[in-house]
């Protein structure tokens, strides 16, 4: 497989305004806390579309092509697109393929390999439209992925069309677009089976109306499963049959992993509007090696086997670590990000578990972090008065 990489691009630090260069246009987009793809990368979108030489499938705003540079990263014209996921091009490419044929696309990966981020960008791209999203959780309901009624009406007048509340898939189906279904796994599996049919017939049933709904051309599924949740509700194996499945891996290396938290951060800085500067790439660095080898239970070197905590030190994990240390440092300090904001942010990302994982960071700080010389002292030290 193919283990080209795409670099990170360069962003604008934080300066209290919402970055051009991420597509966070004034107005409507630029007051949500957090906008959709579309609207934050609404030029490049609009770059792609117009400079898009190739066929678009049914449904599709841009050429498959276009997607993938979207995507990855490239060229719209003059206009640079940055990369929205950075690791392996061809596990994007084979999604991108996956979803021009009649078969729904799982993302599976460990949590916070960026299975939501690259569902979004994918439905963004596609159809301009990435809000059709299920969220599964253990109360998410079999009306929540087909239909229910306004219960008002239907006892005034009974069933009929203006009485009927469509679910999201049910309007994906409608229009040939995608929805999205983010952490079915945590739905319960007879929930779960309610696509078997919507995905196998590509039609929805409406027996209180007499009627079906067909799927436009264009209509698929996105779903996100993470494998932490294995076991929790197990997909059945006809459900499995009807998606094409995408593991997203770890970032492999330290450097990949890294760009990525330096891109993340510069764009939530610039989106959150935080008063502080962006953290030094040693920083970055540090947090990055602290949270690699705690989950990998080894040092980068090999050398020394660690104990693992409990919770998940993922890379979306790691960004949160130096966004917060962010927050701290603009509001509660100089501006500048010191070693306390981030030992204050590691602390609680790392103890999760009182009892446990107080014990593996003290032993991860005594053991590794102390003897790592000067340069990883100041670091040190504010984590160990923290875990005190």
């Amino acid at each position: 497989m193919s283990k080209k990489k795409t670099d990170a691009p360069a962003t604008p630090a934080a300066s209290g305004a919402p970055a051009a260069s991420n597509g966070i246009a004034s107005g409507a987009a630029a007051a949500m806390l957090r906008a959709p793809a579309e609207l934050m990368f609404a030029h490049e979108l609009e770059a792609l579309i117009q400079n898009d030489k190739y066929d678009k499938p049914p449904g599709w705003k841009m050429s498959p092509r276009a997607v993938l540079t979207y995507i990855c990263g490239g060229k719209a014209g003059s206009l640079d697109i940055s990369p929205k996921y950075i690791g392996y091009q061809r596990l994007v490419e084979i999604a991108i393929s996956t979803l021009v044929t009649d078969r729904a696309l799982l993302l599976i990966g460990e949590p916070g390999t960026a299975k939501s981020w690259l569902s979004e960008h994918l439905a963004a791209a596609i159809n301009g439209d990435s809000t059709k999203v299920v969220q599964g959780t253990a109360g998410t309901t079999e009306e929540q992925i087909r239909y229910t009624w306004n219960y008002a009406m239907l006892i005034a007048h009974g069933p009929s069309h203006d009485a009927l509340i469509k679910s999201p898939i049910f309007r994906s189906m409608e229009s040939g677009s995608l929805a999205r279904f983010e952490e079915i796994t945590r739905t319960a599996s007879e929930v779960q089976d309610a696509l078997i049919s919507i995905m196998s017939e590509k039609r929805i049933s409406v027996p209180e109306l007499a009627t079906e709904v067909p799927a436009a051309k264009g209509f698929s599924i996105i779903a996100t499963a993470n494998t932490r949740d294995r076991g929790v509700n197990d997909m059945s194996a006809a459900l499995k049959r009807r998606f094409n499945i995408v593991v997203l891996p770890t970032p492999n290396t330290l450097e990949t992993e890294i760009d990525i938290v330096r891109k993340r951060v510069k764009e939530l800085a610039a989106n959150l509007e935080l008063k502080a500067q962006l953290p030094a790439e040693d920083a970055i660095e540090k947090v990055v090696t602290i949270f690699r080898e705690l989950r990998t239970g080894q040092t980068l070197d090999g050398k020394n086997k660690l104990k693992t905590p409990s919770g998940v030190l993922s890379t979306a994990e790691a960004i949160s670590v130096l966004a917060n240390s962010m927050a701290l440092a603009g509001n509660f300090g100089t501006g500048e990000v010191t070693a306390h904001d981030i030992a204050a942010g590691l602390q609680g990302s790392i103890v999760k578990d009182e009892e446990k994982d107080k014990t593996v960071w003290h032993e991860y700080l005594s053991n590794v972090l102390k003897k790592r010389g000067a340069e990883w002292r100041p670091l040190f030290t504010a984590c160990a008065e923290h875990n005190e």
